[in-house]
């Protein structure tokens, strides 16, 4: 049987930080050309006497972490067990497999449960790999003597070996952990996973296309965001907001949270109800999530940078920010409320963009081209008629929305006291906007020192990487890509064609 390859891209939350956590705020997320790899195949032959077998073979690999893990699943009650790890547990894989299993057996019928039965005995043999953009490769191009470029990342192999952060290691007692970049690498590996295992079980039938515009799978996305919220929720210990793992399944776009009560974690824990019936509630449960098509407009670059000076823990900044809440509700609500109308009129600016790139291609694109070699305010010099003027003003007020929004998350970073945008962060970022061609520059998500992320027009994005290459900031391969999770036909790591794209039957 034919190896199963799917892909889920990583994630940039550019507004909505924060107040995301809570309906009906909206977040601007895009989903990013970094993406997770699951590849699944059978794991041995069946053999003669494998029918009396209770469990499955599980072995997960990952080759840039060098980890091998060793599971057996209880095809009776579907408890996951270790028999070996090199390493520490990946939770996230293995309440993928547990749900992904549990939805296969929760809508089959007893004709199509016999043929999953007997896929199940050969086992299954997970690997997984992560874009480089997904962890931090700092350490290795200084190690080398490189410069601090996207070429020289660019000059490391794919699915390069992953160091781990020994700052972090607490003198040899706990695990270091492995520096990332913030693109949601748990949620995009966790999708990639769910999407692999439902389409290799014949759960969904997922589509190759890599245009998001010419996807007739919207119900198989739908059944692969349920498993991959549930299982990510379950992993992490908490139900989030879910914007990282709705863009891994449907890329890049406008969101809205759903109530977090379709995810009853007690539910899930109660022990006397069979995993595939609770499954089967989840699945059928109210999704009230709201996800509306959102891009860049056109000739908008995304950059990403990496400044390297030590990670943030969003839980943490979140606790902080909750307390706060709490404890001035007045103050927190104004803040919020301002940083609110702000997000909207960042929205509505892009979305006005896009509508003017396509009713007044030629304008737009002249205005894009003028305004990628000057600063924001020699901009309006070029509005030499009523339609460039149009866009120029748009270009403008989306400029003056970002001011705003990063404005209110200082504010609400120093009433809660976590660093949302730390002064070196501010300071970088000011820099940033005041390049030639520079439309927007933010901490993505929610804040801190991890990343930042700046907008530019036209050819502009090569001011940026060497202004940013300058302050020692780290400008990433990362780029918009508006695809979400999908099915690839060959193996990343080879690029060895893989017959996966016909789905297999197992009636």
């Amino acid at each position: 049987m034919a190896a199963v390859v799917t892909s889920a891209p990583g994630k940039v939350l550019m507004s909505g930080g924060y107040l995301i956590l809570e309906r009906p705020n909206a977040g601007l997320v895009l989903s990013t050309n970094a993406r997770f790899y699951a590849i699944i195949k059978p794991l041995h032959e069946i053999k003669s006497d494998s029918w009396a077998w209770a469990w499955t073979d599980i072995r997960l690999t990952s080759p840039q972490l060098s980890r091998e893990a060793l599971y057996k699943l209880a095809l009776k009650n579907l408890a996951i067990q270790t028999v070996s790890s090199s390493d520490t547990r990946n939770p996230f894989v293995e309440y993928a497999v547990q749900y992904s299993v549990a939805a296969a057996y929760a809508t089959f019928d007893q004709s199509k449960k016999e043929g999953l039965h007997k896929l199940l005995l050969q086992g299954l043999d997970i690997t997984i790999l992560g874009s480089n953009d997904f962890y931090s490769y700092r350490n290795e191009i200084e190690r080398r003597g490189l410069p601090l470029t996207p070429e020289s990342l660019a000059s490391l192999p794919p699915f390069s070996s992953i160091t781990f952060n020994a700052d972090d290691a607490d003198e040899g007692k706990c695990k270091p952990e492995v520096a990332k970049t913030g693109l949601g690498s748990s949620a995009a590996m966790t999708t990639a996973v769910v999407a692999a295992l439902l389409h290799y079980l014949d759960v969904v039938k997922l589509s190759s296309s890599n245009d998001h515009r010419e996807r007739k799978d919207l119900i198989d996305l739908d059944m692969v965001h349920k498993i991959a919220q549930t299982a990510h929720c379950i992993a992490q210990g908490k139900v989030g907001s879910g914007f990282d793992v709705s863009s891994a399944v449907y890329g890049s776009q406008r969101y809205v949270r759903f109530s977090p009560e379709v995810i009853s974690s007690t539910q899930i824990a109660d022990k006397g109800v069979p995993l595939p019936d609770v499954l089967s509630e989840i699945i059928k449960g109210k999704w009230d999530h709201d996800t509306t098509e959102f891009s860049l407009p056109p000739l908008m670059t995304l950059l990403l940078g990496e400044p390297g000076t030590g990670g943030s823990s969003t839980p943490s900044m979140v606790g902080a920010v909750k307390k706060w809440q709490k404890s001035d509700p007045q103050k927190s609500l104004n803040t919020w409320r301002r940083l609110s109308e702000a997000n909207s009129a960042l929205e509505m600016q892009l979305n006005l963009l896009s509508k003017l790139a396509k009713e007044r291609w030629n304008a737009y694109k002249s205005v894009i081209e003028s305004c990628s070699l000057l600063r924001s305010e020699k901009w309006i010099e070029h509005a030499s008629e009523p339609n460039k003027e149009a866009v120029i003003k748009a270009l403008l007020s989306a400029k003056d929305a970002m001011l705003e929004i990063r404005y209110h998350m200082r504010q609400m970073g120093e009433a809660a006291g976590v660093p949302i945008e730390p002064e070196s962060q501010t300071q970088l970022l000011d820099g940033t906007m005041n390049l030639e061609g520079v439309l927007l520059a933010g901490v993505p998500g929610a804040g801190g020192f991890d990343a930042v992320f700046a907008v530019s027009l036209g050819d502009s994005s090569s001011n940026v990487t060497r202004v940013w290459c300058s302050h020692n900031v780290l400008a990433l391969l990362v780029k918009e890509d508006p695809c979400g999770v999908c099915l690839e036909s060959v193996d990343p790591r080879t690029n060895e064609i893989t017959s996966a794209v016909s789905s297999i039957n197992i009636e």
